[in-house]
């Protein structure tokens, strides 16, 4: 970690806990508001992939959302949904094999990301911005998503009318958000008075509480046939998590478990690409 990203780190932990000692309603309002604000926006010099895409712009809400699509026209669409302080463009290995067994691909960065507006952006925004793609560019047949955009999804097709055809794959996601919310508080060194105080903000605003928000909750009510990969050294969507999932066994949910990977070089790897393809269009071999 660098000079800079240590000291902004000690920083932030001071601000909160003088904050926390004067007022644990507004340490906890600010904490809410720091929880929603990507820190980081990829916004380098499109890949060469990217280039060669049709470019897409739509308004939802607030935002103004930028997307791309490729091989317009094929009889099954699939959308690219990335996680948190991430974007579209990440995801330039897949686009090729999905062109190749025969999808049209959409990939949008979602608002606060990338080349879309915002600055901010919360688990429901995620799950109606994604309900928003599908309605106005799909209907989408398929679903490649990653970390916190996998919770969102799972939040998104238990509104949505399924298909058992449909196709989805989780790549390291989010199982459950309170895990998150543990790692938040745990990186800002803030108590339970505050952290109490942040899950009433959340019930306060959405009507649930935060526990709510969980794959595990959500899943039965997808009728998608699911792909789940996951690694046993994933640091940020712990694999304890997903084998919850896992023991719940059901039968629409294939688990592929790996090792060594991460949580960010998982949806890099080549075998777990080959998986991915062979899942998406079964007359692929797995490589």
């Amino acid at each position: 970690m660098k000079l800079t990203q240590r000291l902004a780190i000690n920083y932030l932990k001071i601000k909160f806990r003088l904050l926390a000692i004067l007022s644990k309603r507004q340490a906890a309002e600010k904490a809410f508001e720091l929880f929603c604000t990507p820190q980081y926006r990829h916004k380098k010099n499109l890949p060469a992939k990217f280039l060669e895409a049709e470019t897409l712009s739509t308004q939802f809400e607030t935002y103004q959302l930028a997307g791309y699509r490729w091989n317009k026209g094929a009889p099954r669409k699939l959308l690219i949904i990335h996680g948190f302080e991430s974007s579209v463009v990440n995801y330039e290995h897949l686009i090729d094999p999905l062109v190749k067994i025969n999808y049209e691909v959409l990939a949008f960065d979602a608002p606060a990301h990338g080349r879309s507006s915002g600055s901010k952006i919360d688990l429901l925004i995620f799950k109606r911005f994604i309900q928003h793609i599908h309605e106005k560019f799909g209907p989408v047949d398929a679903f490649i998503a990653h970390s916190f955009g996998g919770l969102a999804l799972s939040l998104a097709l238990e509104e949505m009318k399924q298909e058992e055809t449909n196709k989805v794959v989780l790549i390291a996601p989010l199982t459950e958000s309170t895990t998150s919310m543990d790692l938040f508080f745990e990186y800002l060194g803030l108590g339970d008075p505050v952290r109490t105080r942040f899950m009433h903000i959340i019930l306060e605003r959405s009507g649930q509480p935060a526990a709510w928000y969980s794959i595990r909750r959500a899943i039965p009510a997808l009728r998608a046939e699911v792909l789940w990969v996951h690694d046993e050294d994933d640091l940020l969507t712990p694999l304890s998590d997903a084998l919850k999932v896992k023991e719940d066994q059901h039968e629409n949910i294939r688990f592929v478990i790996t090792r060594g990977l991460g949580h960010r070089r998982i949806y890099r790897d080549a075998e777990v690409r080959s998986k991915i393809i062979s899942f998406l269009d079964p007359g692929i071999p797995t490589g």
